[in-house]
């Protein structure tokens, strides 16, 4: 079935809670069922409501409801279900029956009907206060300022015609191996330094703890996961868990920007790599190829790098920008008119 799909605009969901289980977006299969607006929940029980067209592939379960339900509502309801995913993983599967013994708590009128009234005000209460922080937030760390300078635009426009270079990640990079690795299980969370693990969300960052600052890795360096190829810019020293290297650019001082193009390029590398592939290995990875662009002198242009990824963050800040403009319009009147 896998080998028979091809691209297209149509979300196919999946288990997982990374990009809420949107695995690829693939063209109308008829030997797969067309949903909108329902609610899906995973063999983990992660639950999303999605109001857009879906496809599923297995192990999704999509609740249809039986009666008209409003959107804030069925978000409210993805909440509630939400927090029962910790009874659940690998080991206890969310399954038909799980959802069939399944209860969950809701608000309720005086006449003890589900108040569906009291779930959708306070949604748009609530939407509303997170849009106008993330407004202020925009606004205090200068990101209302999407307009594109002239190097940017250049190098958005020269991109695909740009001169590229071939180089071994070996040639870029030193390689370490972190200087002690920390179990999980036997540290204490709540410290001031990043634990670096493996795990493809927050920034591979599990927790903060205070172990002895020796074991430090530099800040300005990539963390990779060996055996997932997770790749993450850290900015801070960092302590790491099992099976992480640390990846130090050799003649160059790493910043963010250029830290995410150069994850960019090394993920596409790494594509056919299968996913606790032996081939991680230091040895390996030293002679990894991949494409960088190149300066008028035939050297790395990190220059262009930076430009290009300063542009990338602005298109997607001015679409955040314009964003919160509208929901800000349109929730400010939800909210007025419940007071």
């Amino acid at each position: 079935m896998k080998s028979k799909r091809k691209s297209g605009k149509i979300p196919l969901v999946t288990a997982g809670e990374q990009n809420q289980g949107v695995a690829e977006f693939i063209a109308y299969d008829d030997e797969l069922k067309i949903y909108e607006n329902h609610l899906t929940i995973d063999m983990f029980c992660n639950c999303f409501y999605r109001n857009y067209k879906f496809l599923c592939d297995d192990n999704i379960l999509v609740l249809l409801p039986k009666i008209d339900i409003g959107n804030k509502s069925l978000l409210f309801m993805t909440s509630v279900i939400n927090k029962d995913k910790a009874k659940f993983g690998y080991e206890k599967q969310y399954r038909q029956k799980s959802f069939a013994e399944h209860k969950i708590k809701l608000p309720i009128t005086a006449s003890g009907e589900i108040d569906f009234e009291f779930m959708e005000s306070f949604v748009a209460e609530l939407e509303a206060e997170r849009v106008a922080e993330l407004e202020a937030y925009l606004a205090s760390a200068s990101l209302k300022d999407y307009e594109l300078t002239a190097d940017e635009l250049s190098a958005l426009s020269k991109f695909e015609n740009y001169n590229w270079g071939e180089f071994r990640i070996g040639d870029l990079f030193e390689i370490k191996t972190p200087k002690k690795r920390f179990d999980a299980n036997k540290i204490k969370f709540g410290g001031l330094y990043p634990y670096v693990v493996r795990t493809s969300i927050n920034n591979g960052i599990r927790g903060y703890i205070t172990e002895n600052t020796d074991f430090l890795n530099e800040k300005n360096t990539i963390s990779f996961g060996q055996d997932t190829a997770t790749m993450f810019y850290q900015k801070s020293e960092y302590f790491t868990g099992d099976k992480i290297k640390v990846f130090k650019l050799k003649d160059y001082e790493l910043n963010s920007k250029i830290a995410n193009f150069l994850i960019s390029v090394m993920t596409k590398a790494f594509s056919n790599f299968s996913w606790g592939s032996s081939f991680f290995n230091v040895k390996v990875l030293n002679e990894v190829k991949i494409l960088l662009p190149l300066n008028k002198n035939g050297e790395i242009d990190f220059e262009f790098m930076n430009n290009f990824i300063k542009a990338i963050k602005k298109l997607v800040i001015k679409d955040v920008v314009l964003y919160t403009d509208n929901k800000i319009k349109a929730t400010k009147s939800i909210v007025s008119s419940n007071q």
